[in-house]
């Protein structure tokens, strides 16, 4: 089996800045797109950031120039620095792995359960 598990949320006064970390771990042979999503109550689960396992990156609108992710594959992790947060940016964030894994020789997507990042002052 695959698990994904994210860390690092918690409260943080607006402006202040919070680092999000995915570990995956498991029966992983590859790993290809990794991702952080985030969805609110009621409402659907929406990108935030992508980024390839060539390194290429994408990015919400609403994120760029103060979120970045980055991936370290020896250590099957993903990471999302998050600056100048926003009370907007107040949500669950879950991260997503494309992951090829040996128990079921498939691509499949997998899902961490989420970390709740609150920006309050």
């Amino acid at each position: 089996q695959v698990q994904l598990v994210e860390s690092g949320g918690g409260l943080v006064q607006p402006g202040g800045s919070l680092r999000l970390s995915c570990v995956a771990s498991g029966s992983i042979f590859t790993i290809n797109d990794m991702g952080w999503y985030r969805q609110a109550p009621g409402n659907r689960r929406e990108l935030v950031a992508t980024i390839s396992r060539g390194g290429s990156t994408n990015y919400a609108d609403s994120v760029k120039g103060r979120f970045t992710i980055s991936r370290d594959d020896a250590k099957n992790t993903v990471y999302l620095q998050m600056n100048n947060l926003r009370p907007e940016d107040t949500t669950v964030y879950y991260c997503n792995a494309r992951i090829f894994a040996y128990h079921n020789n498939k691509w499949s997507d997998y899902w961490g359960q989420g970390t709740q990042v609150t920006v309050s002052s």
